[in-house]
């Protein structure tokens, strides 16, 4: 699809914003007390984020690439398969997303917020705790090293997973031979011509990606709760730090900034590892 750059830049926002709502909205109905979804468990939560994923990628995936991912912008950049001189204003639109998205959650979730007493269910519907903090400063050290672990190994599997879901469907060898015989697979004629091999396993892999969220928040969620993605983690957590406690409720606790950095780094790293291993690979 052809577009303007600042579509693009629009579509990520939105996109950003959807994911926050579809998924952090899923956290915030089985935590907070008195919703309807309290205490669903941790299924409910795994499936949220997957189909928070799934859903943006299939209406904006041929639009902006749906990236909905800091750490994938850089990941790309790095890799040679983004250009640089948009990275900022990608980055900009999916952190301003976030925030917009999690301020919708609090919208609607606020009086049940304000219902919780447990600090910790009040920011995980935010941003990501670790499960090794018991509050003491001795735990800090503990929490960051599995928290790391935890959000690299995740990322990387997410990003290198979401290249190969996306380059290697079932129906890409067609694109491929199309380009090396010189055909354009985005030109109408080819589209007409091929395009019965490509879009149903296109939107496969738009569905499978989601799913692969899925899988990752429940497999690899325990550590967590899985940020894999560093505007989905200091987007929300920009809004928990400055949202006073007549909105969120007098037991709102601390925003944990000495842990903020892991899902930022963490990721941002997998990125560019999973990347540099496609290209080695592909």
């Amino acid at each position: 699809m052809d577009v303007t750059w600042t579509v693009k830049y629009f579509t990520e926002f939105i996109a950003t914003a959807l994911l926050i709502i579809l998924g952090n909205g899923a956290v915030a109905n089985v935590d907070l007390n008195g919703t309807k979804g309290f205490k669903s468990g941790w299924l409910v939560i795994g499936f949220g984020y997957g189909f928070a994923v799934m859903m943006p990628a299939l209406m904006f995936g041929n639009v902006s690439g749906n990236h909905i991912n800091p750490a994938f912008t850089l990941g790309l950049a790095v890799g040679g398969l983004f250009p640089w001189e948009h990275v900022a204003a990608y980055i900009l639109a999916q952190v301003l997303g976030a925030i917009v998205g999690q301020l919708i959650v609090v919208a609607v979730y606020m009086p049940y917020f304000q219902k919780t007493e447990n600090p910790n269910h009040i920011l995980g519907s935010f941003s990501t705790i670790s499960a090794l903090d018991d509050g003491s400063k001795e735990s800090r050290i503990p929490s960051y090293i599995n928290g790391f672990a935890n959000e690299f190994v995740g990322s990387f599997v997410l990003f290198f997973g979401a290249l190969a879901l996306t380059h290697n469907y079932f129906g890409a060898e067609i694109s491929n031979l199309a380009t090396r015989n010189f055909i354009d697979p985005s030109s109408t004629e080819a589209k007409l011509q091929i395009g019965q091999f490509l879009f149903a396993g296109q939107g496969i892999a738009h569905l499978a990606i989601g799913f692969l969220v899925a899988a990752l928040v429940i497999s690899l969620g325990g550590p967590t709760g899985p940020a894999l993605n560093p505007a989905r983690d200091l987007g929300p957590r920009l809004v928990h730090q400055f949202l006073p406690t007549s909105v969120l409720g007098a037991h709102k606790g601390d925003s944990k900034w000495w842990y903020s950095w892991v899902p930022v780094v963490a990721p941002i790293l997998a990125g560019i590892a999973a990347v540099a291993l496609f290209n080695f690979m592909f």
